[in-house]
């Protein structure tokens, strides 16, 4: 068995159902050790692990539970990942990590970029995008589906929201790769340079919202923000958590579920060929092929008060890391969860955008971009061949993919 060592140097035994282990994400083996959190019931109380003491919530029902209660599960209490914010950290309020009333005006402000009838409006253009990069990949030869295809075009849908500098999009991915990364919190010569890679992402901002002010309303989220009651005296710090919340969100999510979307279909063959057979089921794949990957694996609550969960006792200030990913593997809500089946009746239920009044706020945006992206492939019958393993993320917060290599062929 691996061991950490205690301060005062004591070997100290790795459990075995930490799940906030890097490696477990780096190397895909995730799946077993919640399917043994799950098989005990689904709350487990970790008392060891890298970033301290936390239950995991592993199960289905629980999690939506403790999302149901956010006066009782705190999110503001102690932040939205397991990482505790620590002496000297840079705080960062955001609207996802505030609890209720202040959550529900910012919330408010940002939520009519994600309206049905602005998805509508955006259709055309995010087609006219995906098209042209789909029409630019080379058929018959190896490249990075993760760089030329998922954050190409999840970097191009960040730079319209946000209104950014066209050729400087890149600039979105290194910030959003720096600020999503959980494993910085146990390194304090990478949190220092984090430190310095958010300011500047402020300072970028900050200039584009001067930029701004003064002038008339446009849908972009800044210019939203500018003339709204709720963020327009936000103070540096809350902008730049904001910024971060929108950027992160509006990545990795929709990002690693089309890497998903390539990784995923080549394990399960049978599935690849039913939705090439039949696009009418693109819509249904969307919402199974986010299930399967969860590309956010937690978020963390922090009990206000004494509680009690299913029977376990929970302390005020107990941290709890709420598992998605594993609640989207629960056999007992999905039957043969670990497939991936294109047209499974309950996809939809699945919790990869959370539940309650922290779901999504984009969600809509992030369906939309996977299910053109299939449409796309589809209508040019085109079909990606990951080649040999991804290289994936190592950490249990984002779950993703940083390079994949695929060849294009024709069906």
């Amino acid at each position: 068995m691996a061991t950490l060592m205690t301060e005062a140097g004591i070997p100290e035994a790795v459990d075995p159902l930490d799940v906030s282990r890097p490696e477990l994400y780096r190397d895909d083996v995730w799946q077993a050790p919640f399917r043994e959190l799950r098989a005990r019931g689904g709350i487990y109380h970790c008392e060891n692990s890298g970033f301290g003491p936390y239950w995991s919530i592993a199960t289905y029902k629980p999690i939506v539970q403790v999302e149901s209660l956010p006066d009782i599960f705190s999110s503001e209490a102690g932040g939205i990942t397991i990482a505790d914010i620590q002496e000297g950290d840079i705080k960062m309020p955001m609207f996802i990590a505030m609890d209720r009333p202040k959550h529900t005006d910012q919330r408010r402000t940002v939520a009519p970029a994600f309206t049905p009838s602005e998805m509508v409006r955006m259709s055309d253009n995010i087609r006219m995008r995906t098209a042209e990069i789909l029409d630019s990949l080379p058929v018959g030869q190896e490249f990075d589906w993760v760089d030329s295809v998922s954050i190409e075009l999840t970097t191009q849908m960040l730079a319209l929201l946000f209104d950014f500098p066209w050729e400087e999009r890149r600039k979105l991915t290194y910030w959003s790769d720096w600020a999503g990364d959980i494993e910085i919190a146990k390194d304090p010569v990478r949190k220092e340079e984090r430190r310095q890679i958010l300011f500047e992402c402020a300072a970028y901002f900050g200039n584009l919202w001067q930029g701004k002010l003064g002038k008339e309303p446009r849908p972009d989220l800044i210019s939203m923000m500018i003339h709204s009651d709720a963020m327009s005296h936000m103070d540096q710090m809350e902008f730049l958590g904001n910024l971060i919340l929108l950027i992160v969100g509006g990545n990795d999510t929709t990002r690693n579920s089309m890497s998903a979307y390539a990784w995923g279909l080549e394990q399960f063959p049978d599935s690849r060929a039913k939705l090439e057979a039949d696009p009418g089921l693109i819509g249904n794949a969307t919402q199974e092929i986010i299930r399967w990957q969860t590309p956010l694996a937690h978020m963390r609550r922090t009990a206000t008060q004494d509680t009690e969960l299913d029977g376990h006792k929970i302390r005020a200030g107990d941290k709890l890391g709420l598992w998605y990913l594993s609640a989207n593997r629960d056999e007992s809500i999905f039957p043969d969860a670990d497939r991936i089946i294109v047209d499974r009746e309950n996809a939809r239920r699945h919790l990869a955008f959370g539940h309650g009044i922290h779901r999504c706020v984009g969600a809509r945006l992030a369906e939309l971009q996977i299910g053109i992206l299939m449409e796309e492939m589809a209508k040019r019958r085109l079909r990606a061949n990951v080649l040999r393993q991804p290289e994936r993320v190592a950490a249990c917060f984002v779950h993703g993919y940083k390079k994949m290599a695929v060849e294009l062929t024709r069906y």
